[in-house]
């Protein structure tokens, strides 16, 4: 027996030693984390508020179209609102006049049509009507 309380006390001491150098640890290191959580949270601060900046710079230069530009994505919205509405009157005289079935593409086409001249329509207005 003992052994056994010698081997006991023994492990108790190597215990007890390792619970102190840990409590030691933490009481040493808990101010250089506080430290290194301030400095984090800065540095979190300092990422938004960069992240702030590039977003207001974004916003300007989009907002900053010249008319060239402007014209071009208008033209370029015109050349396949053009082929479609080709495309759709072509449908439709085959439909008519020649009895071809082809209405469901026609109508299929003729809603595409609306839907891009719409398109084109809303961003003439917004971009070259003064309001």
């Amino acid at each position: 027996m003992t052994a056994l309380a010698a081997g006991k006390g023994w492990m108790g001491r190597l215990f007890g030693a390792m619970l102190a150098v840990l409590m030691a640890c933490t009481v040493l290191l808990a101010p250089c984390a506080r430290a290194e959580e301030t400095s984090q949270a800065q540095t979190g601060t300092q990422v938004l508020e960069a992240f702030d900046r590039q977003q207001v710079q974004r916003v300007n230069q989009a907002s900053e179209l010249s008319d060239h530009k402007k014209h071009l994505i208008m033209f370029m919205l015109a050349i396949p609102l053009i082929i479609l509405l080709l495309i759709t009157g072509g449908l439709g005289i085959a439909t008519g006049v020649y009895g071809k079935q082809l209405f469901l593409a026609h109508m299929v086409t003729a809603g595409l049509t609306i839907t891009l001249a719409v398109a084109h329509v809303i961003v003439g207005l917004v971009w070259f009507y003064p309001f």
